[in-house]
């Protein structure tokens, strides 16, 4: 695993975060979405796809996404949930930026709409266990974390595209993971690596878990990003007081001249001829 993330390094897929920047990959990126009647959206400024098996966030592994200086991908993680999803997922819209939402599988059996509005809406629908146990997965015994995951994975694809396809074996439609609480364990990384799927840390986060007002959050999340200049941030889109944020932090985004980057999972590339 070591030997494979190295000459990952060394090909420019993955960065340290301080690392100079370099291109994400050598052929061209998806084009990210205009804003239409909006030009002064904050807008998402370009699709970056990411290679099967990875392992990218500072805050869990050695190197993050390929981003360039001011560039921000927005995460999600525990939902859908009732009314703050949605408050998400409009303040989104309106200024036409895409993000990735890790999901609670129990949550996306319970609210298949808001999957189906994610997907709608351009948004890519990750994975993060079926019930995000309390003793996280790395405590759990390893078949029982393994079925976590799948259970999760097929719940999140059942609601989403109306079949779990073959989620139930780690193999669902879109390959991203990101573990509960951060709590991996080198057999799940390995099994998860094996299987194409990338595990996703963040390179800073709100710390949203923690009671704060939401100008409290703006001022964190903010000063943080200032801090890093880039990366993966990790919000939550079950909090009220993140809801109530996002606007603000979009708009002060677009202030501060940052970029948003949507994640996607790698096409297929044409056999070699």
């Amino acid at each position: 695993m070591r030997r494979r993330l190295a000459g990952l390094l060394l090909a420019g897929l993955l960065l340290p975060l301080a690392a100079p920047s370099a291109p994400a990959r050598a052929q061209p990126q998806p084009a990210a979405p205009a804003c239409p009647g909006r030009p002064d959206a904050l807008g998402t400024a370009r699709v970056l796809e990411v290679p099967a098996g990875v392992q990218v966030g500072t805050k869990s592994f050695p190197a993050t996404l390929p981003l360039e200086k001011g560039e921000v991908v927005l995460t999600f993680d525990d939902g859908p949930w009732p009314r703050t999803t949605a408050a998400i997922l409009d303040a989104l819209k309106a200024e036409c930026v895409r993000a990735t939402f890790f999901l609670i599988g129990e949550n996306a059996r319970a609210r298949p709409e808001l999957v189906r509005r994610e997907i709608a809406e351009g948004h890519t629908v990750a994975h993060h266990s079926m019930t995000h146990p309390d003793a996280t997965l790395a405590r759990l015994p390893h078949a029982a974390a393994v079925e976590e995951i799948a259970a999760g994975m097929a719940a999140d694809d059942l609601a989403a595209y109306g079949s779990a396809g073959g989620a139930r074996e780690l193999a669902p439609k879109v390959p991203f993971f990101r573990f509960p609480g951060f709590a991996s364990t080198p057999e799940l990384l390995t099994l998860l690596h094996a299987r194409g799927i990338s595990v996703f840390g963040a390179d800073f986060w709100a710390s949203d878990w923690n009671k704060m007002t939401p100008e409290q959050e703006l001022t964190l999340v903010l000063q943080r990003l200032d801090a890093t200049g880039r990366g993966i941030v990790l919000f939550h889109d079950t909090k009220a007081q993140t809801a109530a944020m996002i606007p603000a932090f979009l708009r002060a985004l677009a202030q501060r001249g940052y970029h948003v980057v949507h994640v996607v999972p790698a096409r297929p590339q044409p056999p070699v001829r």
